[in-house]
């Protein structure tokens, strides 16, 4: 049994003999149709409006729903190893300053002592006669 009518057929080929003379114009846009697949769909379609025998469309939105459903997968896999990684960043960052802070604390605090015993040892003692 075919798959198409012979008035779908008629369609398409009308349809490409506009686009080989140049009067074949998308819907949407109204530009030129210069590809011959695009014709074809076209005259599908219309022969689809007339109520000829043509078989559905290929379900472009369940290519596109799977795509996107991929996509969304793929971003989410990618948040998560982003946020990972961030949380590393985080720890090294914050291990780094902290190691630094008490780098500089040990530093003041001797500076202190020093300061301490040299300002001990001024007051509290006599001066050295020579």
């Amino acid at each position: 049994m075919a798959k198409y009518s012979k008035g779908a057929g008629k369609k398409v080929e009308e349809s490409m003999h506009e686009m080989k003379r140049g009067k074949l114009k998308s819907g949407r846009s109204g530009k030129k149709v210069t590809s011959r697949k695009q014709a074809i769909a076209i005259g599908l379609s219309e022969a689809r409006e007339r109520g000829a025998k043509v078989p559905k469309k290929k379900g472009a939105s369940k290519k596109g729903a799977a795509r996107k459903g991929a996509a969304k997968k793929g971003a989410a896999k990618k948040g998560a190893a982003r946020k990972g990684a961030a949380k590393k960043g985080a720890a090294k960052k914050g291990a780094a300053r902290k190691g630094a802070a008490k780098k500089g604390a040990a530093r003041k605090g001797a500076a202190k002592r020093g300061a301490s015993k040299k300002g001990a040892s001024k007051r509290g003692r006599p001066a050295k006669k020579r």
